[in-house]
């Protein structure tokens, strides 16, 4: 009879970065157990399958080239999708007008959008972004980085709605300017995919990984905390009192529910305080038919708005149907009149969905992010983890952790990089008999 010694690792969390992680520390030997608290795997990155159609929890987008293509790539999950086509019915929502919106230098010279003065100074500030020392620009925040070097307040305007879609942040007075260029390029040089069938069909495929190195998945499972003795990881304690032994936690949740899990560690409860979620409210809407095809894309200047037609590049909807996602960057107080603020931004382009709707979903303030690279902190770089100082054997994972990326490709970059710091300190914890049982098994 032979018994299992490989290293425990528990999981907490199981979206994106805990799948990756737990892909991570399974492919590297590891006895993998992945707790979610929900029915199903996903979090944030479920799609709710109606009808027919495949509704995201809000729109989302895979930055190609980022660090999730790059995660996804080395674990063999396949994704496919199509970048969205603008195809002349892009559009700028600015106070009561809808004008074209600029998508290149032909477009922008020829805009309404812009006085002259304006135009040339957003051509001028975008042809400079790919020679700046982002690395001197990590305490800059992204407002004060724009008030110092564009006059023209129809051009700050256009620029700002450009940095919100690409981040999806709208807090610019606190956006570090590295990690907000960082991302635009991202969005610019290759572009962004919308995933076919929802971002359900990366949760799948992150999931069968794990499972196919032995990973084992416990839903409905409520960690409370994480149970040490002598300074040691030994177990993770569920909400109904019963305990999964572990060696190793990777804890893939909010900087919240990670101090909650162990309130004795200060750095803990210092980065829940300092995290500042991305918040946005969100229409989700499945049409029978698109009222107006050419109307696919609109972006708010004035306010920050966001209007696209996900099933026009991704197999979202039933043949003739459509999938619409409608958003506001950062929740109003009042959920009611985001609410009709997104109504009125999906009749002003597509007249006469309201009577076309087969599934509606509003989300008036779901998580985008639980923070994003603050220019007080220093950027992407000044962000926590994966290790936990002062609690040996306990690493983070998440959009809000680690040097790389936002939003998906932070949460995946951390994923991985929690699972390989784990494994190798842990090996270097059993010392050189452990380690080469866990290298037998690897």
């Amino acid at each position: 009879m032979t018994t299992n010694t490989a290293a425990r690792v528990v999981v907490i969390g199981g979206g994106l970065a805990g799948l990756a992680a737990a892909a991570y520390a399974a492919r590297a030997g590891r006895r993998v157990t992945v707790l979610e608290k929900a029915t199903e795997l996903g979090g944030r990155a479920a799609t709710h399958e109606k009808k027919g159609y495949a509704l995201n929890i809000g729109p989302h987008a895979l930055y190609r080239g980022g660090e999730a293509e790059h995660v996804l790539a080395e674990l063999g999950v396949e994704t496919h999708g199509a970048a969205p086509t603008l195809n002349g019915g892009a559009y700028a929502l600015d106070g009561d007008a809808l004008r074209a919106l600029p998508t290149g230098p032909v477009s922008l010279l020829t805009s309404s959008l812009l006085p002259l003065a304006g135009k040339i100074e957003v051509a001028r500030l975008l042809a400079r972004f790919d020679s700046l020392d982002l690395t001197s620009l990590a305490q800059t925040s992204f407002e004060a980085f724009l008030a110092e070097r564009v006059r023209t307040p129809e051009a700050r305007d256009v620029i700002r709605a450009l940095i919100r879609l690409s981040t999806y942040t709208s807090d610019l007075e606190r956006l570090s300017t590295d990690a907000a260029i960082a991302q635009f390029q991202i969005a610019t040089t290759r572009g962004v995919l919308y995933i076919h069938e929802g971002w359900q069909t990366m949760v799948r495929g992150l999931a069968a990984v794990a499972r196919a190195q032995g990973a084992e998945f416990v839903a409905g499972a409520k960690a409370v905390s994480v149970v040490r003795e002598a300074g040691r990881v030994r177990a993770v304690r569920l909400a109904d009192g019963g305990e999964i032994p572990a060696d190793v936690v990777i804890i893939a949740a909010s900087p919240t529910l990670a101090s909650s899990l162990l309130p004795d560690v200060p750095a803990l409860a210092a980065w829940a305080s300092a995290a500042i979620p991305v918040t946005a409210a969100c229409l989700d809407v499945a049409l029978s038919r698109l009222p107006a095809p050419r109307n696919t894309f609109a972006l708010g200047i004035d306010r920050p708005l966001y209007f696209s037609v996900h099933s026009a590049s991704a197999r979202l909807a039933p043949e003739g149907g459509a999938v619409v996602h409608v958003a506001r960057y950062g929740a109003k107080e009042d959920p009611r009149e985001a609410e009709r603020e997104l109504e009125d931004v999906l009749e002003r382009l597509q007249p006469g969905a309201r009577e076309l709707v087969v599934e509606r979903r509003f989300l008036p303030s779901i998580t985008v992010a639980h923070d994003f690279p603050q220019a007080a902190r220093g950027g992407a770089r000044g962000r926590p983890g994966p290790a936990v100082p002062g609690a040996p054997g306990v690493f983070v994972a998440g959009d809000w952790v680690g040097p790389a990326g936002m939003l998906a490709d932070a949460s995946l970059a951390s994923g991985r990089e929690a699972a390989l710091v784990a494994t190798r300190r842990e090996a270097n914890v059993l010392g050189d008999a452990g380690r080469k049982v866990l290298d037998a098994r690897a």
